[in-house]
């Protein structure tokens, strides 16, 4: 008994078969290198989660913070009604954009959101601490930077009448190990008892 094949039908020969070998080998090999190389500029999913987490707890920090008319530290901080000193304003200290000899870990601690703004470049922190100033073990290759400017924020303007911030930007920067670079912004609008007008 013999097979007869029908016509036009045969199989692959042995030389056909290796040649697809080789072809898929070949592609196989690319799509790996690919991989290979995408996997190694990519950032460490656990530095990233990182960078944002402590991002996240910066900003959380500064919005926290009181924002007066008067340094919380002045007497009518809780009644001011405008940005000067007198009657209806500060008893002695106008808050305005930067420390007034104040740091963010040893006393006394920064009291306001504008605080934060301690340089033209804002605050620089190199190792990451907790408010107390202890340094926080594992995110000594972090850097933070957060700068803090007046902006206006939908129908809130970014300067009142007496041309003092009360609508405030924070952004917050942190870059980690392996150029891992993570930016949140946030916001801040004064409010009662130092409510907007």
């Amino acid at each position: 008994m013999s097979i007869r094949r029908a016509a036009g039908e045969r199989g692959l020969s042995l030389v056909e078969q290796i040649v697809f070998i080789v072809v898929v080998a070949v592609a196989v090999a690319g799509v790996l290198a690919a991989l290979n190389l995408a996997t190694r500029a990519s950032a460490d999913p656990m530095i990233q989660k990182q960078a944002l987490a402590v991002a996240e707890a910066l900003l959380e920090e500064v919005q926290l913070q009181p924002f007066t008319y008067c340094d919380p530290d002045d007497a009518q901080a809780a009644t001011a009604e405008s940005a000067t000193v007198g009657a209806a304003g500060c008893a002695a200290t106008v808050e305005a954009i930067g420390p007034e000899g104040e740091t963010r870990t040893v006393s006394p601690l920064y009291d306001n959101v504008n605080d934060y703004q301690a340089t033209a470049g804002g605050l620089v922190l190199t190792g990451i601490s907790d408010i107390n100033g202890t340094a926080i073990p594992g995110l000594e290759n972090y850097t933070a930077t957060i700068t803090v400017a007046a902006q206006a924020l939908d129908t809130v303007a970014a300067l009142d009448a007496d041309m003092r911030p009360q609508s405030l930007l924070i952004s917050v920067r942190v870059t980690g190990p392996g150029n891992v670079d993570v930016l949140l912004h946030g916001y801040r609008t004064r409010y009662a008892p130092n409510a907007l007008p």
